[in-house]
């Protein structure tokens, strides 16, 4: 094939791509993504929040893994936070992430923690 058919090819798959539903889906809260699942039960029992989040932090380490077995950036949190402390499951966007400063105010960041 000559470069311009390939140009052309490339180009015409580029606008396709851009204007594919999926391209211009509106961003996904957490719990939506996760009720997608198996609805609310996929993190609350029965449906309904616990008093104190304990039964939500066992789902979420009983699918991703507890604090201390993942990232130089969880381990540190280990016993003293729970998953929603960072990741609000009902405000924040699937791939959206929390930072350092948003509780830590002394410069505290990823990179620092991993170096």
């Amino acid at each position: 094939m000559s470069n311009k058919i390939l140009s052309a090819l490339f180009g015409a798959g580029l606008a396709a791509l851009a204007l594919s539903p999926t391209a211009m889906a509106e961003p996904q809260e957490l719990a939506e993504m996760h009720a997608e699942m198996d609805g609310c039960e996929a993190c609350h029992a029965d449906g309904e929040p616990s008093e104190d989040g304990a039964y939500e932090f066992e789902q979420c380490q009983s699918c991703h893994g507890t604090l201390a077995e993942m990232d130089a950036i969880h381990q540190p949190h280990d016993g003293n936070l729970m998953c929603a402390d960072c990741h609000a499951p009902h405000d924040m966007s699937v791939g959206e992430k929390p930072t350092c400063d948003s509780c830590h105010d002394d410069g505290r960041t990823s990179e620092a923690l991993l170096k």
